[in-house]
């Protein structure tokens, strides 16, 4: 009987750009600095959160859009969850924010 083969290990995702990656190939398709593109993406951020705050929807053109949505309040009580019968504490309403892909981006895929 041959020996077994080690599995493989699982794939691990790829790591996110960071900003200083992504300001320096802005930097070089542009010719600019990557100080200057760092500068602009510290500006695009604080126009979307004003957005985002202000009418709640803020769109990057052919990227994505933020949306924010209001979770509205549960009551305390009693659940069946399994077949047992669980206690439930309440829970105040609160504002989730979801970014959500273009259809642009999404036919591309």
């Amino acid at each position: 009987m041959a020996p077994m083969k080690a599995m493989k290990s699982m794939k691990t995702g790829a790591k996110a750009m960071s900003k200083g990656a992504l300001s320096a190939a802005l930097a070089a398709e542009h010719e600019m600095k990557p100080k200057q593109v760092s500068e602009i993406i510290d500006s695009l951020v604080k126009v979307g959160t004003a957005e985002v705050k202000k009418s709640g929807i803020f769109t990057i053109p052919g990227l994505c859009r933020i949306k924010t949505r209001v979770k509205p309040a549960t009551k305390a009580g009693k659940k069946m969850i399994f077949g047992k019968e669980v206690k439930v504490k309440a829970k105040a309403a609160r504002t989730v924010v979801k970014a959500f892909a273009v259809a642009a981006l999404k036919s591309q895929f």
